[in-house]
Parts: structure tokens; sequence; C-alpha cells
């Protein structure tokens, strides 16, 4: 509900809402609330695409934007702050405040992001100080970037009417949280003054913060481009698929952080369970390019909504590309920089496989995620205060497939049943003869499909149990889910009890204010309808250039191999893509899909980069809309694939040795 809630304080400014916290959640205007919140970088999108980007955040059901201000995207060079064009904070501010949508500032000064340094100036690794403390030299440089940030926030902060709600101070910090509380003394000093403030609650501080003063916010992902391992299922990320009473994850940032213990600072637990970076994708990095499917994200949220989480957070939400620095550099984190030196990342492109791509593009788990977000801001009230009970095993091995894995959490008489049959890249089976119980109701004995994900009310509005899964409440109607592979049963608390209920959609209700739907409609429901082509549109591909030498990988100095150097690109084949005509850009629409073989491939408008991609089994995309006016011819280099690459490649990527283009053709996202 924070959303509607967040209107009063938005259309007219006039009252703004009170926003508290407590144990279980964030409380607005004395309501409890259960926030989906979106990451998206403003500094990696054009400032023309921010009003349309924004709309659909919010149409996915997002209800908070988090975004990092880089500190080496907008002062790139010493005292010269760059607050223009896709890196002008306030105006896009301005946009979240216009389109409702109420923002976390992550501020720094270290961000990582995968940007070059973290996010720390070049410059400031010549001043003789210690990054990232209390060293007086270094906070002097960030009360300075602090004052400037305000200078962009001034009158559009919560209490003024305006969408910002927190901010975060630094990230990933494992040091003394003194320095934590040194930052956030300069900004109340300075004069940020909200709700609540946030910290990443990984890992574990060397000396806690005192409690009330920032809330620590979780994460977990399905799979890490910073792991150096080459091959697939690395890690602990399995953890994150399996319900648990544990809020962190040892499994994010090891390049960085290293070996982490299962553990949080004491006192932590007294906070409200929030996550922030609860992976909507994975960025690929040149020794390590995970392919992220659909279910791996849905799963980790419905997990962690089922282990008592009441804020899902997903990094990223919405990917981007790196803006054009100002002095010559590229804005990327390498092994080569000063700081976050452990993996190579795309000049370019940052579009982290998420729910809205890099060019906007809605991909499958855009949808998939609806319905939860929806039924998380219908159902918050009842939703947040309810506890998390475990009552299967909480500490599985690895593709362990002894039971299903499943959770609930009531409060008196009601509560939600939630269910897991996946895990990411293991063979999980259908479970038969399965009971579920809470609330003193038990269920009829199911058989759970082999990557069933799923939600089951249990006295809730009437309804005893059901197995489909609650995702609105509008004007009085009930709208339901069908889970695929099993068969809707909906028992009323008036006695009543319907089997084999097929789906009616939001015309026809199944039984007086109930309505059931498909997976497919329940997706997309409350949506706008828009139009759109499904046909693709082939353009010109001509080789002109074969591949030279093979470039010698070497590994860098984080022991990974390193990406091409721009004399590598020399040797690259070289392939001319043709328009027929321009006018085929419809504006904020048309997207050049170009499906190659090879190692990495990059995309140049009248001789400057524009994109650039490491295959890792899916189309190099580049939006048409931004090329420079009357441009109507690309070239591509893609560098060929070798077999014996130190690189991790997800089982779908073709790995066949050299390169090639498949197909090149013009879609509309």
């Amino acid at each position: 509900m924070i959303l509607l809630l967040a209107v009063a304080a938005i259309e007219g400014w006039a009252a703004v809402p009170t926003v508290t916290w407590d144990s279980q959640s964030l409380i607005i205007d004395g309501q409890r609330v259960c926030p989906v919140m979106g990451e998206v970088h403003y500094s990696r999108i054009p400032a023309a695409e921010w009003a349309d980007e924004v709309r659909k955040i919010k149409e996915g059901g997002v209800t908070i934007i988090a975004t990092y201000v880089f500190w080496n995207h907008v002062e790139e060079q010493e005292g010269v702050f760059n607050w223009s064009g896709q890196r002008n904070l306030r105006s896009f501010l301005e946009v979240c405040k216009e389109q409702q949508m109420p923002v976390i500032l992550r501020i720094g000064p270290f961000c990582h992001g995968e940007v070059r340094n973290g996010g720390i100036p070049d410059w400031m690794f010549s001043k003789g100080c210690k990054l990232r403390s209390q060293d007086r030299v270094f906070l002097a440089y960030v009360e300075k970037l602090y004052r400037q940030i305000f200078t962009q926030v001034q009158g559009l902060q919560w209490k003024d009417g305006g969408p910002i709600i927190s901010c975060q101070f630094d990230n990933e910090y494992r040091g003394s949280g003194d320095y934590l509380m040194a930052l956030k003394k300069i900004a109340l000093s300075i004069g940020f003054d909200l709700p609540f403030y946030t910290r990443t609650g990984w890992p574990e501080l060397s000396k806690p913060v005192p409690f009330g003063e920032m809330i620590p916010l979780y994460g977990d992902y399905a799979d890490g481009f910073w792991d150096k391992e080459t091959k697939e299922c690395v890690g602990n990320y399995y953890k994150a698929f399996n319900f648990k009473g544990f809020r962190s994850s040892t499994a994010i940032g090891t390049d960085l952080l290293g070996k982490q213990e299962e553990k949080v600072n004491k006192g932590d637990e007294q906070y409200p369970y929030f996550t922030c970076e609860l992976g909507g994708g994975m960025a690929t990095a040149y020794h390590r390019r995970p392919y992220i499917y659909t279910d791996d994200t849905y799963s980790m949220a419905v997990v962690k909504l089922g282990s008592g989480s009441n804020l899902l957070g997903y990094y990223m939400y919405h990917g981007g590309t790196n803006p054009e620095s100002t002095t010559g550099i590229t804005l990327n984190e390498t092994q080569r920089t000063l700081g976050t030196a452990n993996n190579d990342l795309p000049v370019k492109t940052y579009d982290f496989q998420a729910p809205l791509g890099e060019f906007g593009q809605a991909n499958p788990q855009y949808y998939r995620l609806r319905p939860l977000h929806l039924f998380m801001r219908d159902y918050a009230e009842l939703l947040a205060p309810m506890e998390a009970s475990f009552p299967a095993p909480q500490d599985l091995k690895r593709g362990q497939d002894t039971g299903l894995r499943w959770s609930y959490r009531s409060q008196e008489k009601s509560g939600f049943i939630f269910v897991n049959n996946y895990e990411r890249l293991q063979n999980i089976s259908a479970k038969k003869n399965v009971q579920l119980s809470a609330c003193g109701v038990t269920l009829p004995k199911l058989t759970i499909p082999a990557g069933c994900i799923a939600v089951f009310p249990v006295n809730i509005d009437g309804i005893k149990y059901a197995t489909a899964q609650i995702v609105a409440k509008r004007d009085g109607k009930i709208y339901m889910m069908q889970v695929k592979g099993i068969p809707t049963t909906i028992a009323l608390q008036n006695g009543k009890t319907m089997k084999n209920v097929k789906p009616k959609g939001t015309k026809k209700p199944v039984y007086n204010n109930i309505y059931l739907l498909t997976q497919e409609a329940a997706e997309h429901l409350f949506m706008p309808v828009r139009g759109h082509e499904d046909i693709g549109f082939k353009v010109s591909c001509q080789k002109v250039k074969e591949a030279g030498a093979l470039r010698t990988i070497v590994k860098g100095k984080a022991k990974v191999a390193e990406a091409p150097s721009e004399s590598d690109w020399e040797q690259a084949a070289i392939y001319k893509i043709t328009f027929p005509d321009s006018s085929l850009f419809t504006l904020h629409s048309s997207l050049l899909s170009i499906n190659y073989q090879g190692d990495c491939a990059r995309l140049y408008a009248n001789g400057k980069l524009v994109a650039d991609h490491f295959q890792y089994g899916r189309p190099f995309l580049y939006g048409l809309w931004r090329l420079p006016e009357g441009c109507t011819e690309l070239e591509l280099r893609i560098l060929p694939w070798q077999p014996d690459a130190p690189i991790y490649l997800p089982r779908e990527a073709d790995k066949t040795a050299g390169e090639s283009v498949k197909k090149v053709e013009i879609t509309w996202r």
C-alpha cells in the first residue's frame, strides 16, 4: 500500500505521510506495508528515457526505487561536479516525484555497483589518506561530496513532500560501525533529515552501530560473476533456495569480502527483515558469465518472503549502460583499476539480465514477479506481522532432494504456506503425497511438481484453504492464480469445497467474489493493454574482415582471465550492419538483436563504441533510438571463442571454436 499512501504526499504535496518502523515492518500513516524495492541507476540511463522507465518499474509492482549516486560519475575531475544530462540527480528525483515513486538514495562514498573503483574517483587514491575510514582527510572529501548531493535533494526529502524516504551509507562495509556513524553525522549536519537510514547487513561489522541508527538490509543471489571458479554451481548460492531463519548471505561479494560466517551483528534480529540485493539477474564478468533463469529470481523472492522478509529489494531491477567518461577513461570495473580490482566487466553494458533490461525491454521475470508484488501490496497489513515457521530442514546441501522445501507465516488463525520445489540447475523431483498444514488447517494430500513455487492461503478472507495463490484484493474482489501442475481446490470457511476449479478470468468469478486466473493472466493483471510488434525485421550483415591471430588469454591481477585490450580488438572479425531506412528506429521501441557465436563483441557507430557484450547464450541487444541521427550503418567486431579459455560459459552458450553471425534482426520490445 506504500504507493497509495504516498499519493497524498505527491499529488498536490499536501499532507506528508508519517513513516516509522518496528521489528516487523515499515509503518506508513499507521498502516503496515510490505514494499517492493527495485534498484535502477539513474546515471546509467539517458535522461530522456527516465519517465518511461520509472513508469514501467511501477507497473511491475515496485513501490520504492533504490539508486546509487556514484561519486566518480559526478566528480571525475577533482572539484568539478557534473550534474548535467543523465547525471542530473535532481531531475531524476523530480521524475520519481511526478510518478509517485519513493526513493532510497545509496550515497556512498563507496558504492561498488561494478563501477570503476566502486565509484571512488581515481584522484582520491593520490591523497595519502585511508579510504573508507575516519581519516580526517578522507571525511573532508566525503563532506564535499555529500554537500553536493544535498544541493540536488533540497526540497525533495520526504518531510518536504518529496520522494526521498531514506538513504544508505557506504556499501558492504566490514569495519567499525563508527565509520558509518561518522558518515551519518556528516549527512545530518548538512541537512539530510529522513524517516530512516540503512546499511548493508553483510558482512558482520567489527563493531556494530548503535541500535536504531541504520536498518540492516540483506540479499542473496542465484550465482555470482565475482567467483573465481570457472565451473557450474560453485559457492554457497544454493542456500538462497531454502527457507531459513538466517537473514544474510555468505555468497555475496566473496571476491572482496572473502569467506563469511553465517553470522550477523547481535541485535540485528530486532530490526525488520528487509532485503536490498535480491538478485533480479546477474552481470557477466569476462571470466565468469552466469545465465540467470526466470525461476531463479522468482524462487529466491518466494523463499525470502516465506522466511519472514517484509521488504523485497531487487538488485538490479533495471539494467543500464555506463555513461561516457569526461576524462577519456572507462567507467567499468576492471582488474587494472585502483579499487575493486577483481573482475573485468564490459566497458558499456550493465544489462544485469534484470527484469527490465539495459534498454527497458521486459524480460520474463518482470511478469513472473508481478503477482507476488501485487500480493505484497494488497495483503501487507495481514502479512507483515506474521511470524515465519520452518517445519522443513533449514540446512540442506546443494541439490538435496530428500523432502519438500516449505515454510509458513502465521498470526493467530490466519497464515500463508510457502512452497519451493526448485533449486537452480539441480534436478529437484516431484514430491508425492505431501500434506501441508498451518494454523490448525491441513490441506489434502498433494503432488508438488518439480519446479513448483507457490503460496497457499489458510483462513484468509473466508477461504479456509486453497491450492491456488492469492494475487490481489481490489474493490472487494479476490484474484487468485492457478498453480501449474496442481489441481485447484478452494475450501471456504462456510463449509463449501470446490475441486478441480478452472480459471475463468477477470470477467466471471468461480464463486461470489473469487476470481481464478491462469498464471499468464495473473502476470498481466491490472496492466495497461498496449499493442506491440511480434515480427522481426532482418537487416543486412556482411563480413568485411576475417579475424586475425588469436590473442593469448592471460590471467590478470586478480588471477582470473583478463578481458581483451584495445589492441586485441584490432584482430577482431569485422561485420558491416546496414539499415535501409533509419525511420525504422521507432522512438524507444526498436531493438537490434545480434545472435552470434564467439567470445565477445562490440558495436561501433561512426567509429565510436556504443555497446559491448560478453557472449553467454543470449543475443547482443542495442536500442536503435540511441544511435546518432541519420546513422544507417554499424560496425560489429567479434573476437573468436577459444575452447581452452579459462572462462565459465553457461550450458546454453555456443562453445564452438571461432566466430560467426547467425542472425541479425530488428525486434520491438
